[in-house]
């Protein structure tokens, strides 16, 4: 299980997947408060992650979001 952080729903989450030869298995997420990680490095990790990672969560689906009229594709994410 590999986790990292996300944007869903234009809210800070941590993303908990699986990778598989078929592709990227979602196992869920939480939602987080930033101030909750203090340290300069988790910070770090937070702004390079969420530039990547930005996905909408709609009847438990994990759709590819549309944000700042660009489209990502989950393809793009890992």
């Amino acid at each position: 299980m590999s986790w990292c952080f996300a944007l869903i729903n234009g809210r800070l989450a941590e993303i908990y997947f699986d990778k598989t030869r078929k592709g990227i298995k979602f196992l869920g997420h939480c939602y987080v408060e930033r101030a909750e990680y203090k340290t300069k490095r988790e910070q770090k990790w937070i702004d390079e992650d969420i530039v990547k990672h930005r996905f909408s969560y709609r009847n438990k689906e994990y759709n590819k979001g549309v944000y700042d009229n660009k489209v990502f594709k989950l393809d793009d994410r890992f």
